[in-house]
């Protein structure tokens, strides 16, 4: 299947993210360790079991424009695979708790969220600008880091990481 990104960029292109961030950059197929934070609903994330389920995290901000778009098909994502092995996760670059949550209330987005960004990005990518969709398998290794708004059917497509 021939996906239709908008963008996509891979990280060796981008060079000055690394000198901006002397810790390495997470690289695909590498086995995430995921930090502890805190969601807006108060709960801690928990690191899944290895082989439990895939997780799909978007990091946004509330005032992109292509995040309005991209988030709402994240949303799709997130009710077509309740109850699958697939975890959404979205993670928000804003300073205020109450615009975030004005912003999920106004377009009525369901999935979870977090304002942790930085152990996040240290974690999972450091690719700056927003949106930036991150998928991790199952096995909790590292498999695609997107740059920019996707278009539905790449998003939903994503979900293929809870079946394999």
């Amino acid at each position: 299947m021939t996906l239709r990104r908008r963008a996509l960029w891979p990280l060796a292109l981008l060079p000055w993210v690394a000198r901006a961030n002397p810790v390495a950059e997470p690289a695909q197929g590498d086995l995430v360790r995921w930090p502890e934070v805190t969601l807006l609903d108060g709960s801690r994330l928990l690191a899944p079991t290895p082989g439990a389920q895939a997780s799909v995290v978007v990091f946004f901000s509330t005032t992109c424009p292509f995040c309005v778009r991209h988030n709402a098909h994240v949303q799709k994502l997130h009710e077509r695979t309740r109850g699958q092995a697939l975890r959404v996760l979205g993670v928000a670059h804003d300073r205020h708790e109450a615009w975030v949550r004005r912003y999920l209330a106004q377009r009525e987005l369901s999935f979870p969220v977090s304002m942790d960004q930085a152990p996040l990005h240290a974690a999972l990518s450091r690719l700056p600008g927003t949106p930036v969709t991150v998928v991790v398998d199952r096995q909790q290794r590292l498999r695609e880091v997107i740059r920019g708004e996707m278009f539905e059917e790449d998003v939903l497509e994503l979900a293929r990481y809870a079946r394999a």
